[in-house]
């Protein structure tokens, strides 16, 4: 099983909203995170927009592509573009989608 972090950046003044997004994910994307491979899915975020994510799957490639076949994930990422901040050399319009944008940090150390 693989675990995975990532990073992304929220804007600051909407973070309010993000959180109330995901106070109330959409059941069918629930449905489709698990049916893709997606276990223990946790996002956790700062005061000042950083978003820390934290999953396992047992292929994390493969799950993001089963992701990205799936209509509700197109929807909620449109939908959830406008929060995120650009990673830095992105214009605005050419920027990815949020899943897109998740580099997985290199994990150094684990005590199971």
């Amino acid at each position: 099983m693989q675990r995975v972090c990532f990073l992304l950046k929220v804007r600051e003044d909407r973070a309010a909203e993000y959180r109330a997004r995901h106070a109330e994910v959409w059941p069918e994307m629930l449905q489709a995170l698990t049916a893709s491979g997606w276990h223990n899915y946790s996002l956790f975020l700062r005061e000042d927009g950083l978003l820390v994510g934290y999953l396992e799957t047992e292929d994390f490639e493969a799950a993001r592509e089963a992701m990205g076949r799936t209509g509700v994930n197109a929807r909620w990422q449109s939908g959830m573009a406008p929060f995120f901040e650009q990673p830095e050399g992105r214009a605005a319009a050419a920027g990815p989608a949020p899943d897109e944008a998740m580099v997985p940090l290199t994990e150094i150390f684990h005590l199971a």
